[in-house]
């Protein structure tokens, strides 16, 4: 596919990673029909601000807008969900039953919030998520100061959660199935020092527990959890933060690779159920699985910003160069990181400390809050942590683009 010629391309998800496709697409010259699909109705807006600045914001909550570039010039259908896609006729389906065609696709459609498992009885009134715009401004009116809440889930979107309510005078409760917050994500040491934060900030943290089921009052809403530890916890609203679930479940029965996430080679492009390569279609964002170099090419779920920002970026290159092996990027290696503020703590790590075998603490001062921890596999770096300490993480991210530099400098195969 050249980039001037006047064929259409279509994005599926209109947030961050879609509209850093889109915005790829023009500058590299693509001139065609742009189509952009998003399931909500409003236009892109940044996620990471709805569990930080829109819950803690004192007056009215600050605007989370995306910037779309001026003469992108692109077609937008939201509020229509994309349903079925039909690859052997190049077709996307919306929930209206209208088929959009393509020459080339994006799919960035991104990931919901894991609820409740359906195989028990419905929360009541009072229990909510948080994944979009509406979830975060109808979680900020629930918060109430002298209220109580209990956040399910002590990972980065539950601690941020807790530590906002907490900061707006409410009673809180942090409830964890893990011995420490963010376990799964960065270790015990980073957890246990997490912890910590949280219970000096009086938020009372319940680890190595789970939520058995809901009380209700007499007016039906939500009144107390039920733990798995046999106490309950009142409550007037509480948040299940489990994690997110990959928004995939509209490519069934199209012949495309998923265990949740759609399975894609190191350049972005997308695979069928057989391992070869969907023609013209890619993927970014927290629905794409991606082998990692640092994790021995294992495809790892990276719902992270910037992993949106530069998968967006890098998939809509590869779209634009097609089947030319000539003009195909090479492989997708960027290094991820992330960050996160909790009571007034700056978290902030890189690469994939949750591939590690191994960690090693280098700095613990929970008093003068300063940690560095870094990550290894199999005696490799393979990430970093610090909080208060943001300046030694440069070392870090040098030693890690190191490690990628072989991935980044292959040539690109012509098949997979």
């Amino acid at each position: 596919m050249s980039a001037g010629d006047r064929r259409e391309l279509v994005v599926v998800g209109a947030s961050l990673a879609g509209l850093r496709a889109a915005r790829t697409l023009r500058e590299r010259g693509f001139t065609g029909a742009l189509t952009i699909v998003g399931d909500e109705p409003h236009p892109p807006y940044d996620r990471p601000p709805l569990s930080k600045r829109v819950l803690t914001a004192p007056d009215r909550p600050p605007g989370t807008e995306l910037p779309v570039p001026h003469g992108l010039e692109a077609r937008w259908r939201l509020g229509q969900a994309a349903v079925h896609l039909d690859p052997a006729t190049r077709t996307v389906t919306l929930a209206d039953g209208t088929r959009l065609p393509y020459d080339g696709l994006v799919i960035a459609t991104g990931s919901a919030a894991r609820g409740w498992p359906a195989a028990e009885p419905s929360p009541p009134a009072g229990v909510l998520t948080l994944r979009g715009r509406d979830d975060a401004l109808a979680l900020r009116a629930a918060l109430v100061a002298g209220g109580r809440l209990v956040v399910v889930g002590a990972g980065f979107l539950g601690g941020e959660i807790a530590a906002a309510a907490r900061g707006r005078g409410l009673d809180v409760t942090l409830v964890e199935a893990a011995a420490q917050p963010l376990e799964r994500a960065v270790g015990t040491a980073a957890g246990a020092y997490v912890g910590a934060l949280h219970r000096e900030a009086g938020i009372a943290l319940r680890t190595g527990t789970t939520v058995e089921g809901f009380l209700t009052g007499a007016d039906g809403r939500l009144a107390g959890v039920r733990l798995s530890d046999g106490t309950t916890v009142r409550a007037d609203t509480a948040v299940l933060a489990l994690g997110g679930v990959p928004s995939s479940g509209w490519l069934a029965g199209s012949g495309l690779a998923r265990d949740g996430g759609v399975h894609c080679d190191s350049r972005l492009r997308v695979l069928r159920t057989d391992g070869s390569v969907v023609p013209d279609v890619v993927a970014a964002g927290d629905v794409a699985r991606v082998p990692q170099p640092l994790a021995d090419g294992e495809r790892l779920a990276l719902g992270h910003w910037t992993n949106a920002v530069e998968q967006g970026a890098a998939a809509a290159a590869t779209l634009l160069a097609g089947q030319d092996p000539a003009r195909t990027p090479g492989p997708f290696a960027a290094v991820p990181s992330f960050w996160s503020d909790l009571h007034g703590a700056r978290i902030r790590s890189i690469g994939l400390p949750a591939a590690a075998d191994e960690t090693r603490v280098v700095e613990h001062d929970l008093a003068g809050r300063r940690l560095e921890i870094s990550y290894h596999r199999a005696g490799r770096l393979v990430g970093a942590l610090t909080i208060g300490r943001t300046g030694r993480l440069a070392s870090y991210r040098s030693a890690l683009e190191e490690r990628l530099i072989p991935a980044t400098a292959a040539k690109a195969p012509a098949a997979v």
